[in-house]
Parts: C-alpha cells; structure tokens; sequence
C-alpha cells in the first residue's frame, strides 16, 4: 500500500512538473467542468494561482465574465463530444480586473474505459500566438518559393534546407545540395562564402549586406555569378545561453546589373582616356608623337603592351613599341626597317586581309613561349587584339594590343574601343607620311 502510494505521489510530482514547464497555459476540466489542473503559465498570463483555480466549478464569476460563463463553459465541454481539437477565442478576466484575449485549443480526456472523463485546455494570449503564427508563416514563405535565394546552413557549413530560387540559383534540386560541402558546388569565391558563414557564426549577423562574385558548377557548366548575400546566425531558443543551429544565409543574383556597372564604368573611363589622348596629340607639333601620344592613353587599363607594324612591299615591319617586361611608352624603334617573318594566320596578317580586327590568345606552357616569339612579340604576353590602321581609304598598317597571362582575354566588347584608338592613330599617322613626303 506504501509503495502504491509513493508510485502515485512519484506520478503526480512529475505530472505537475511537466505542466509548469510548458510554455503554453494549460487547464484541464472534469466530466462536470471542474478544474482539475492549472500551470504556472495560466497563472502567468491570468493572475489567478493554482489553489485559487483548482476545485472551482468552471470559468464563471472568476475567469469570464457571468454573462458570458455559459457560453464559454459550452464550448469547451463541447470537446468531450468531438474528435481532434476544437480551437476557440474567448476573452477571460484577470485576477487584477483586466481582460485578456486568448486563443484556446481544447481536447477531451480519455478515461481508463476509453469514455470521456473530461477536457483538457491550452491557452495562449492572442497576440503572442499571431506573432507565433506570423513567424511560422514567414518561415515557410521563405523556404518554399520567395523571390530571394535562402539556404539554411549547419555549422559544418553544409546546407540543410535549400529554398526553390536558391535549388535554382545553385543549378540543383531541392535535396541535390542538404549536406554537401560547399565546395561541391562553388568552384571559385567558396572561401570568401565560408568565410562569411564563419563570421556569421562567431559574431552574429554582418552589418550590411556583401556582393561576393562565385562560379557555380551546373550540368549546364560553369556559370560567373555576383550575389548580393545577408547573413543571420541560428540560435536555439530553448537554453539559457544560446547554442548556434547554423546560419541563415539569402541572396540575390544581382551579376546583370553589376556587369552593367562595370560596363559603364569601363566605358567611362575609356571615354576620357580619348578626350584626354586628343587634347594631348593637339598640342603634338610631330604627328608621329601624337600616334605615340594616342596608344600610350589608349593602353592604360586597357593592356599591358602595344605594337604598330607598317605594311610594307614584304610584309610588315615593325614601327613603334612599348618596351617589353616592364610599362613604358610607345617609342618608335631604332634600326634598320627589316619586314617581320610572320608565320601564316599571324593576327596582324589576318586584321589586314580583313580590313578589321582579330583576337587570339596562345595556349600554356611552352606552346605559349613558342607562340609569341613566332609572332615577335613579348613573352609574357598570351592575349592578343590586332586592330588595322585606315585612314583615307588606304591600309597603312596594324596596331596590336596585349595582355599578360595574369589578365582576361580580349572579348567582343573590347573591339571598338581599340578600333577607336586605330582611328587616330592611323590619322596621325597618315598626316607624319603627308609631312615627310614633303610638298
């Protein structure tokens, strides 16, 4: 019979324990709606403790108002005869004479026959469950389809949840990423991403957003992205003190309109690279300085060299030069005038033929070393832009820009700027032969 009883007292500590520690009110009533339990948070939230509630026959004259008691009571007992959860609103008095609105979630109670015995109750103050409400709801927002790449990470920096703009974004599947090193993924900018996270995890969210420029591995290839990324560490609510979960980490790909700012950019300053380059040749009493005048401007953040070869009755033969190894202005050369030996489908050759312009770019290695030194040109260049000279409807030779191994090769955009460039050089070249020709 003692140990009955100590079996039972044992039970009912741990029931009561278990009821304070929730974090929703909770109230149970019997078959006849007498309260039968009554936690810490009901009392929290009402006013009332569990010896002034406990016994009491219902909410009326207490907790609800006794014009309203019976309607309430009937609405909560109405569980013992409805399967699942009834949810419900009702506004209960506090013990200070204040009223409160709660949203209530009431279920019956099963006795040992399976018969209802009674109806249990939480209750949580409206407002604190619409903001509960609010944050699942955007949670999910989020993580389904929102306009915004958002990508849940662990603190082993693998991804965990992926939503569908950033499954996308990444050229995967929802599941294809959930716990795959990032690395997997992003083939360059991985370590200024995971540097990020890290940031994130040791000292909370960054202060702004950052642009980070990654390559992503698709089935497509590899694709250059630039995404506007905000990052937010994960702590667990639960404890005291708080235990990181991971990062949340949303971006944006924003690469169109920063390569539209970079291309303005770089159209900007090209623009006043030849306003500059034209007030310079104008004060030029030489016309041949203000050739030299117009590549010198024209090269700056555009290559590393420049070379102008004249047509001549056998072949090309080389007129000015940017000294090789190091920057330094275009000189005319010193010596004698000797054609150049070009290998057939050299660039210079083929702007000729064309009466356009050509880009090329060697291989690696010493194929590359073998590739400029046939074409005479420095060695450390891999990148080539040969652009003709015209002025007067007549071919007066080639200007070629170059590019070291540690830049990016010449692209379609690059053309008309050195195009431009030819345009007046070729002109102040045209004039130098004019002036030496003499009347």
């Amino acid at each position: 019979m003692s140990a009955s009883r100590s079996s039972s007292e044992t039970t009912s500590e741990l029931l009561a324990a278990l009821l304070d520690g929730m974090d929703a009110a909770l109230c149970a009533f019997d078959a006849d709606g007498v309260v039968t339990h009554w936690n810490r948070e009901a009392e929290r939230i009402l006013g009332w403790s569990a010896e002034e509630a406990v016994g009491r026959p219902g909410f009326a004259g207490w907790a609800v108002r006794t014009a309203d008691a019976d309607e309430v009571q009937k609405r909560l007992m109405a569980a013992m005869d409805a399967p699942g959860r009834q949810v419900h609103e009702f506004a209960l008095l506090c013990k200070d004479g204040g009223r409160v609105l709660v949203r209530t979630q009431s279920a019956r109670v099963s006795g040992a026959d399976g018969a209802p015995a009674g109806v249990y109750c939480a209750f949580s103050e409206v407002h604190a469950q619409i903001d509960l409400e609010r944050s699942i709801a955007l949670s999910e927002a989020l993580l389904d389809d929102a306009s915004w790449g958002v990508v849940l990470v662990d603190v082993d920096l693998r991804p965990t949840v992926v939503n569908a703009h950033a499954a996308r974004a990444l050229g995967t599947g929802h599941t294809t990423p959930l716990g795959r090193p990032l690395g997997e993924l992003i083939t360059q900018g991985v370590e200024e991403l995971e540097g990020a996270l890290q940031h994130a995890l040791a000292e909370g969210a960054s202060p702004g957003p950052a642009e980070l420029w990654v390559t992503v591995r698709t089935a497509e290839g590899e694709r250059r992205r630039c995404w506007r990324s905000g990052f937010l560490r994960l702590a667990s609510p639960l404890t005291e003190e708080p235990v990181p979960l991971g990062v949340g980490w949303l971006f944006q790909d924003v690469t169109d309109a920063r390569v539209a700012m970079q291309e303005a950019d770089r159209l900007r300053f090209r623009t006043k690279q030849l306003h500059r380059a034209a007030r310079v040749a104008a004060e030029c009493e030489d016309p041949m300085e203000a050739a030299m005048s117009y590549v010198d401007f024209g090269i700056a953040g555009f290559a590393d060299h420049a070379l102008i070869d004249l047509v001549a009755p056998d072949g090309l033969v080389r007129l000015a030069a940017t000294p090789a190894g190091a920057p330094g202005p275009c000189l005319p050369v010193n010596g004698p005038a000797v054609p150049l030996r070009c290998p057939e489908g050299h660039p210079a050759l083929r702007a000729v033929e064309r009466l356009g312009s050509v880009r090329t770019s060697a291989g690696r290695g010493a194929d590359a070393e073998r590739w400029t030194a046939d074409r005479h040109w420095p060695a450390e260049c891999v990148h080539a832009l040969s652009t003709v000279l015209r002025s007067r409807g007549r071919t007066l030779g080639v200007v070629s820009f170059l590019r070291g191994a540690g830049r990016p090769a010449f692209e379609s955009p690059d053309t008309p700027y050195a195009e431009e460039v030819a345009a007046r050089v070729a002109a102040a070249l045209d004039l130098a032969r004019v002036e030496s020709a003499g009347p």
